[in-house]
C-alpha cells in the first residue's frame, strides 16, 4: 500500500488545499461531492500535484512541510515543476 500527498486546486477560486491520502481518486471525488465541511462550495477541485511514498509517517511529515510554507508563491513553484 502506498501513501499520497496531494494539491488540489479549485476552478472557482483558485486556491489550493492540500492533504494527504491513501486513494487520491475516492479522495478527490469525495471533495467534488461537497461531503467535505472545509471544503464545502468551493469547488469543483482539480487535481493538479500528487507525491507518493511509502509510510504513513513519510507522507504525513512531507503534509506538514507543504502546509508550513504559507506562500502561495512557493506552492505553485512545487505545481509548476511537476507538470
Amino acid at each position: 500500500m502506498s501513501f499520497h500527498v496531494y494539491i488540489l486546486q479549485s476552478q472557482t477560486t483558485s486556491r489550493y488545499y492540500i492533504g494527504q491520502t491513501a486513494n487520491v481518486e475516492e479522495r478527490l471525488a469525495y471533495h467534488n461531492a461537497n461531503y467535505s465541511k472545509s471544503l464545502r462550495n468551493r469547488g469543483p477541485w482539480q487535481l493538479v500535484h500528487r507525491e507518493e511514498f511509502v509510510t504513513r509517517s513519510e507522507v504525513m511529515k512531507r503534509e506538514r512541510q507543504l502546509k508550513s510554507w504559507k506562500d502561495r508563491a512557493m506552492i505553485e513553484r512545487l505545481v509548476r515543476a511537476s507538470r
